[in-house]
């Protein structure tokens, strides 16, 4: 019987989709002329999300996949997956003023955007069109092992994520959780009674 989890869970198919436009949105951040906190930052967030998407596709999507659309596509991916560590690899052991950081950058992003625009016109839909049945157990899985693989990295991901913020949007951000804070204990199911406004 599936659980609620599974029952509410996106499929398989849309969290890839959505973690593709994540990291396509945070490729166009990176700009050769950012300071080096913020370049540090980007990179360091694009790593790490790239590392979780493939080991969770590795473990959860191919494997299932494999056994009803097993093709050249099909097998190339975990390479592509490989060269993609091995820049990450490089990547972390340069320096941002290394002539060629940005270079480096860049390949890795010429990369997986080839390598997202194979998953999405053919992997994808022929996951949808095999396995429909499959893919939102797949998806509360995956949704449930990338929980467990960002818990063991927390400050990894938390100090990735302030680096690659502005000063502007830093405090912006901070302003948000203080005010959302403020808000939750002031009208919150806690509050006290008389903190609460009136219905009447």
């Amino acid at each position: 019987m599936a659980t609620v989890l599974t029952q509410l869970a996106p499929s398989i198919t849309n969290l890839i989709r959505l973690d593709h436009t994540h990291v396509a949105a945070t490729f166009h951040q990176y700009e050769t002329t950012l300071s080096d906190r913020l370049k540090r930052g980007i990179v360091d967030s694009v790593c790490l999300s790239l590392e979780t998407h493939a080991q969770l596709e590795e473990e959860i999507f191919y494997p299932v996949l494999r056994l009803v659309f097993d093709n050249d596509l099909m097998r190339k991916s975990p390479v592509e997956h490989d060269e993609m560590r091995t820049l990450i690899a490089r990547l972390r052991q340069m320096v941002t003023t290394d002539p060629m950081f940005d270079e480096s950058f860049f390949e890795l992003m010429r990369l997986v955007m080839h390598h997202v625009a194979d998953e999405e016109s053919q992997l994808l839909p022929a996951a949808e069109r095999l396995i429909p049945e499959q893919l939102q157990d797949m998806g509360a899985r995956f949704a449930k092992r990338r929980f467990e693989m960002m818990a063991s990295r927390g400050g990894e991901y938390a100090g990735s994520f302030a680096r690659s913020l502005s000063p502007r949007m830093l405090m912006s951000t901070a302003t948000t959780l203080l005010n959302g804070g403020f808000l939750m204990v002031r009208h919150g199911p806690m509050a006290r009674p008389w903190t609460r406004r009136s219905a009447f």
